[in-house]
């Protein structure tokens, strides 16, 4: 099947805009909330250690979900498990909207954040399932749409809220779950029998979800993931005060170049998989992101008040792993049963770290005073994936490793 394409609306229209639609769920609930924190505050007094709970929600949870959601799919067709997470997330989105406490809010956001960790991990489980003649094309398609809705709901967030409330403004998003569970709805319906049917969801009980720490690509692909995350969340949520700090820039022009880190992914969404699926060897792909990340910590170290936003530039550019990696757990996985193993324990082991590294960033600054050693660090993050290329470049299919 993967060897021959088949008309894209053939058999599978309901899968492909049910990808898209999960795909545009799986950012909202993180991107919407802290435009708006000041207001949310005002009312709800949160304060400073409830934005830094908030802060460190997502990745806590995209970690422990996606660590369980293997297990849930031992018990589960991938269609339900789509409609569960979705409706998980209506719930969440629900609670936020209608917030008439701190804790209402955190819990409508525990629901929401445990939603998208569920489906960072099925989603390229769809793609293997449904598109496996099309992993490149399909994967930037979904990944493009999450970089979408990364920085839009910033965009709308405030004038919303101004226009009518903070809490129209993060609950508003709910609609979009609610689009989501219709073609998911239709399809669970429509496979339910087959799905409860399929042997490879014990055979995932038996060898993926038991061995997948064995194979070595798997290790080397959660390595990759790990960095990218790190980057990107270190930098989210840090590099405005480093900017200023460092290279002497306006708050506010920090605040345009972090946007300018943050808009480099959606170029690397929209091209990664696609290189991904045509090189022979994605080794060279995997180092060119370790070269951005390299460059731009030096040049933030040695001449930080010249060319500023190059060098944001290229730590942008760095977490290019992130669309690489998700194609990569297809490329090299021949089932979708393994792609949800591979996908949980990459995407747990790489969320963990990225929750912790802006901690230790964070750290670092304060024990040494400056910036020069948490930049060094951030640097060093570009080494690890130079011996994770090298091992998915070998071209090893995971099943076979884990069946040894």
């Amino acid at each position: 099947m993967s060897g021959e394409r088949r008309n894209l609306w053939a058999g599978r229209s309901l899968a492909f805009v049910g990808l898209i639609l999960v795909a545009a769920n799986l950012r909202t609930a993180v991107a919407a909330l802290s435009p708006v924190y000041d207001a949310i505050d005002a009312d709800l007094h949160g304060g400073a250690v409830g934005l830094g709970v908030l802060g460190m929600l997502p990745p806590l949870c995209f970690a422990v979900f996606g660590l369980i959601t293997p297990s849930l799919a031992r018990r589960f067709p991938l269609e339900e498990l789509l409609v569960g997470l979705l409706a998980v997330m209506l719930v969440g989105h629900a609670l936020r909207g209608f917030a008439w406490s701190f804790g209402s809010l955190l819990g409508g956001s525990i629901l929401c954040f445990a939603a998208i960790g569920a489906g960072n991990v099925l989603l390229p489980a769809v793609v293997k399932k449904y598109f496996s003649d099309r992993l490149g094309q399909m994967t930037a398609v979904y990944t493009t749409v999450l970089s979408i809705s990364t920085f839009v709901p910033p965009l709308v967030a405030v004038p919303m809220a101004q226009a009518v409330s903070w809490q129209f403004s993060i609950g508003v998003w709910g609609m979009l779950a609610v689009l989501g569970l219709v073609p998911w709805v239709v399809r669970a319906a429509i496979d339910r029998r087959l799905a409860r049917n399929d042997p490879g969801i014990a055979e995932l009980g038996d060898v993926a979800a038991k061995r997948v720490s064995r194979s070595r690509t798997v290790w080397a692909l959660a390595v990759t993931f790990a960095s990218s995350s790190s980057v990107a969340y270190t930098s989210f949520a840090l590099l405005p005060q480093i900017l200023t700090d460092v290279a002497g820039v306006a708050p506010a022009v920090g605040g345009v170049l972090l946007s300018l880190f943050g808009f480099l992914g959606l170029p690397a969404a929209i091209i990664m998989p696609q290189l991904a699926t045509r090189v022979r060897r994605p080794a060279g792909l995997v180092w060119l992101g370790s070269v951005f990340i390299l460059s731009g910590a030096t040049g933030l170290l040695l001449v930080p008040h010249s060319m500023t936003w190059l060098w944001v530039a290229l730590l942008g550019a760095g977490p290019l792993w992130f669309p690489l990696a998700l194609t990569l757990i297809n490329l090299r996985s021949r089932s979708h049963q393994t792609v949800i193993a591979v996908s949980g324990f990459v995407q747990g082991c790489g969320y963990v770290i990225a929750a912790l590294f802006p901690v230790l960033i964070s750290g670092l600054h304060a024990l040494t005073g400056g910036w020069t050693i948490p930049i060094m660090v951030l640097g060093l993050l570009a080494l690890p994936p130079v011996w994770a290329g090298w091992v998915i470049g070998a071209r090893r299919m995971i099943d076979d490793e884990l069946t040894r």
